[in-house]
């Protein structure tokens, strides 16, 4: 069933406050909540429901608005509802007509939302975001058709991995899961693993190899005899050995997988896609996340500098070979063609469209390049701070969302939260410079003053 979508029906409650008459109008918050199309929103939201009786889902502003303050202010699930039960202004800009003193609706309704949409359909909030930005000024149609394209990473809620704790979290999950399925395991091993773990780690720390190796090895032998005696009990139950499936897939890649392997590696057992990815960082040689592609204009708008396109890369591709599909993707967002993409040297001997080959110029480059082009290269390095500011404040510096779908998901949201972000800001200093011109008019016409 279709979601039941709100509207203003301009009607007074005798027992409840409008909030359009409790707060100021012509905050920036409001005013942003009146500048978006919402009903562009519900008509790409909508179409993932069907017209077949159920239980309706919430509103679609409701659930798009929680979205947006959620990363435009870096809040939790848990924060955002705390905050909206409190801030009228969150609850107008939701849609809601009178000021609510209880939640209308649940904190795991935004995570069963955000999986219903899936990272094509957030994608919109994205290109409204660039479409409020054109119709209030912040940014010019022009100021999209010449971006920055670079890669960064998203990293994941994990601990840093390290093999020890791996194979320790691997065999404490199966004793867990063994007690809760009712199999009476030979031994737990709980206590002298524990304590094999922390031999390891103060060897690792003094650098004592050698020691540090035989307690790893312990470790290893430990999940390897748990993992032995579950499949000794569960051989020939069906259903407990569906139940043990995924753990002692995870345990067994934990315990045959090495430092130095080549390929594919578990990095943590809650999250198995999480990829290993060195961006030759000093203070950060490798990050445990998922590769992200961005996209901001290449000069600076009114209102700021936008993140036109936003795109989760899972597989850690070489940045060259992302073009390709990026490219496609800007200009089906921001509706034109592209005349100029900007790149870092990463992206040398790169795979972009046959019709932008001759568009892509990479930092450093010496043919083709005019005068105008040699200032436009200078401004490549703007996309870092864009980056700096979306993983800082905008939730994609460490992602909690589950899966590759949480990984795309987050990236998503945290650009279009970034974009909004800077669209609050202008919206608040328009209305400052709109204040300072009355304040100056009125000045001008006052009366003088006699002595």
């Amino acid at each position: 069933m279709r979601p039941k979508e709100q509207r203003d029906s301009g009607q007074n409650d005798l027992f409840k406050a409008r909030l359009d008459q409790i707060v100021d109008i012509n905050h920036a918050l409001a005013k942003l909540g009146r500048a978006i199309d919402w009903r562009f929103l519900e008509q790409r939201f909508g179409a993932v429901y069907s017209d077949k009786a159920g239980h309706p889902p919430l509103p679609t502003r409701l659930m798009a608005g929680l979205s947006i303050l959620k990363h435009m202010h870096d809040l939790s699930d848990e924060d955002l509802c705390a905050r909206w039960l409190e801030n009228p202004y969150y609850q107008l800009f939701c849609g809601e007509e009178f000021f609510q003193h209880k939640l209308t609706f649940d904190r795991s309704s935004l995570t069963r939302w955000r999986q219903r949409m899936g990272e094509e359909r957030l994608a919109a909030l994205i290109q409204e975001s660039l479409s409020v930005a054109t119709r209030t000024g912040a940014a010019k149609p022009a100021d999209f058709c010449k971006i920055i394209v670079d890669t960064t990473v998203q990293p994941k809620a994990v601990a840093f991995p390290t093999d020890a704790k791996l194979m320790h979290r691997a065999r404490e999950r199966l004793v867990r899961l063994a007690k809760t399925s009712g199999v009476d395991l030979r031994q737990s091993y709980e206590r002298v693993g524990k304590h094999a773990l922390i031999a390891h780690q103060r060897y690792a720390h003094a650098k004592q190899f050698k020691r540090a190796n035989r307690a790893l090895k312990t470790i290893r032998t430990y999940l390897g005899r748990v993992t032995r005696d579950i499949v000794r009990k569960i051989r020939g139950e069906a259903e407990l050995e569906s139940v043990f499936a995924h753990s002692l897939m995870l345990a067994r890649r934990v315990r045959e997988q090495r430092q130095h392997q080549r390929g594919r590696k578990v990095y943590s057992l809650h999250a198995p896609e999480v990829e290993c990815i060195g961006k030759g960082k000093a203070h950060r040689p490798y990050e445990f996340g998922v590769k992200v592609s961005l996209a901001t204009t290449l000069n600076r708008s009114k209102g700021g500098q936008f993140i036109a396109h936003a795109k989760a890369l899972p597989g850690n591709p070489y940045d060259g070979h992302t073009l390709a599909t990026v490219i496609p993707e800007i200009e089906t967002r921001i509706g034109a063609s592209l005349s100029r993409i900007v790149v870092d040297r990463g992206y040398r001997g790169h795979n972009a469209p046959p019709d932008h080959k001759f568009r892509v110029y990479i930092s450093g480059q010496r043919r083709r390049v005019t005068e105008t082009i040699k200032r436009e290269l200078r401004r490549r390095s703007a996309v870092e701070p864009v980056i700096g500011h979306a993983k800082a404040e905008h939730r994609m510096g460490r992602n909690y969302l589950a899966g590759t779908q949480g990984d795309a998901a987050n990236a998503v949201l945290a650009a279009a939260g970034y974009n909004f972000r800077r669209l609050l800001e202008w919206l608040a200093l328009l209305l400052s410079a709109i204040l300072a011109a009355l304040s100056a008019t009125a000045n001008q016409h006052r009366p003088p003053k006699l002595a």
